[in-house]
Parts: C-alpha cells; structure tokens; sequence
C-alpha cells in the first residue's frame, strides 16, 4: 500500500503540515525539521500524490513546451535552457513536439490544458491560436517564442530576424557579390517573412530587386532545402552567393552542394542563418547569422516565471492580457565560406 502523509509525520515525530510544509518545500522550518521529514520519507518511500496536491493548490509544477521540431539547432538550444531553468524552479517540462503538423499540435494544446499545467512556451503553427486563446483564459501564463501568430495572447519572445538577414545580405553586397540567392521560410510564418524582408531591403538599399528566379521559400524540411538548391544552381543566372535562412532546410543545402560538386566559396559564397554546433567545423567553416538561441530561451523563461509567479492563486489571468514583445539581437559570425565573386577580379 502507499505510504501516507499521516505515517511520515509520525516517523519524523511531527505534525501533518509540518511534515506537508517540508514536502512542499516550504523555507518555513527549521533545517533539524526539515532532516527529519525528508529522512523518513526517504526511508518509507513515500511518494506525494502531485494530482491531489495540484488540486488544492491550484499548481500543477508542470510547464509546456510546443515545439515545431527539434533538428532546428536553435530549438534545441532553447530547449535546453528551458529544462534547465524551469528545473531550477521546480517545474518540470512536458515536451511537446508537433513536426509543424496543426492536428499534432492541437492534440498536444488539449492535454496540457487538461493536465492544468501552470505555463505554456510555444513556437507555434498558427493554425491554433483560437485553442491558446483557450489556454489563456483558463488562467494559464502564455510565451510566444519565434513565432508570434496574429491574436495570439500572451507575451512574446522574437530574434531580430529582418536585421540579421540584412546583415547576410549586407556582408555578401560588400565583398561584391549581386547575383545573390535566397532560401527561407513560408512567408505566413514570422521567420520567413521577416528574413525575405530583410533579404529585399539589403538589395533595395544599392539599388537592387530579388531575382524572382534565384528565390526558393518554402516548408522547414531538409528536403525542400536540397530541392531547392539543385533548382537554384541551375537556374539560367547562377549565383555567386546564397542566403540560406531556413535552418532546417539548410541541411538539405549542404548536402546539396556537395553532391553537386559546388566547391564553397570560390564557386558559391554561403551564409546560413542561425548557428549550429558543427558549423564551425565544417568544410569550410560556416559564415551564419547567429540568432541568440541562448538568450532567446533565457527570456522566454524568465518572462514565463515572472507571469506565474504574480498569477493569482485563483487561477484568474491577472496581467496576462497584456502582451509585452521582446526581441533579441541577431550577430553575423564571418567565417571562411565567404568570400569575393570570382568574376569581380577583387583580392
């Protein structure tokens, strides 16, 4: 049978609710106390019913984390400082990752809002901002991350995509390059449409327009980025230069160019948006667009802790309703696979 709360009170010689403080991690007893109830419970092998508790105190010491996917380097790093500073809290994350699939992601909605969970982090679809909505009123705490759909509740916590990508295009434009292509995300999705924007405003800004036929924008897949690489490479006007901003397909780009036997940079100048592990490793190095993955998580849970911890114990929203965006600053690495256009004569 399960030990109870009322058998490790008497083991340790104490009250009921001392021995509940304790357990619940109260700082309201004395350490002698609180030895003696952890050592008993410890010994017993008790084991606290977190339903029952969660149901008295409102609390469920559970947060949410949606997520599109995890081979995105950037996901996985965000992800990473989540577990750990929510751990730091007593929270324990419900990891939820939905392959960019709407009817996934509305599943995973649904069986955080019953499991009551006392926060959700969600890089989101979309297509189920009416469900968050949901979410929200019921008095859970919302973080928009990456991605911040149109009515969406809650706060938001954004990388400074549009100036990063201008800072691609920029760092291409001056080593001489204008035949430069584009591969990124689908325009209805914050990333993909700001980093296209910041794609054509670095043009703009020396009197150029995108090449309609050197931009590939689509799904966050590795095999629409090889697709699309073997497309671009053999359009009509080759280009000297590639920007590619969509992290999950560039790994079908760089598979691409080896396959094509396109040697980077002398044949095609490379700058990827968002950092991995491996780039600096490869062959060459990558040139990328760093996006602040770090910190992106660091905020998205201090903004998330910061909206728990004034929540009311009545589970009402409180300051919920007020949006606050936070966006942090993107930071080009210049690494070997860049460099000047073969046919400018420039050294």
């Amino acid at each position: 049978m399960a030990v109870t709360l009322d058998q490790v009170a008497e083991a340790a010689g104490v009250s009921k609710s001392t021995a509940s403080r304790v357990l619940s991690g109260s700082s309201r007893v004395s350490a002698q106390t609180k030895r003696a109830v952890q050592s008993a419970a410890e010994r017993l092998g008790y084991r606290p019913n977190r339903i029952a508790s969660g149901l008295r105190t409102r609390r469920s010491n559970l947060v949410g984390l949606v997520i599109t996917n995890l081979v995105n380097a950037s996901f996985h790093r965000i992800t990473e400082v989540l577990q750990q500073r929510l751990d730091e809290r007593g929270y324990q994350v419900l990891l939820c990752v939905t392959d960019s699939d709407p009817a996934r992601e509305s599943r995973y909605l649904d069986m955080l809002l019953d499991h009551r969970v006392d926060g959700l982090i969600i890089v989101g679809t979309g297509d189920n901002t009416a469900m968050v909505q949901e979410v929200s009123a019921a008095g859970i705490p919302v973080v928009n991350l990456m991605r911040t759909p149109d009515g969406a509740p809650g706060d938001s916590v954004m990388a400074s995509d549009r100036d990063g990508a201008e800072l691609a295009v920029r760092h291409l434009l001056d080593l001489g390059h204008q035949n430069i292509a584009f591969i990124g995300g689908p325009p209805h999705v914050d990333s993909g449409r700001d980093r296209y924007a910041g794609f054509a405003a670095a043009l703009g800004a020396v009197g150029l327009e995108p090449d309609p036929a050197l931009c590939a924008r689509g799904p966050f897949t590795v095999p629409f980025g090889a697709e699309a690489a073997v497309r671009l490479m053999g359009a009509d006007h080759r280009p000297t230069a590639l920007y590619s901003a969509n992290h999950e397909a560039t790994f079908g780009v760089l598979g691409a160019l080896v396959q094509l036997g396109v040697q980077v940079p002398e044949q095609l100048s490379l700058v990827c948006h968002e950092e991995a592990p491996w780039f600096p490793y490869w062959h060459p190095p990558i040139t990328v667009v760093d996006n602040g993955a770090r910190d992106l998580g660091e905020l998205a849970a201090e903004q998330l802790l910061r909206r728990i911890d004034s929540r009311p114990d009545n589970g009402d929203p409180g300051e919920e309703g007020v949006g606050r965006l936070i966006r942090v600053g993107s930071r080009l690495v210049v690494r070997d696979s860049t460099t000047v256009p073969r046919r400018s004569g420039r050294r």
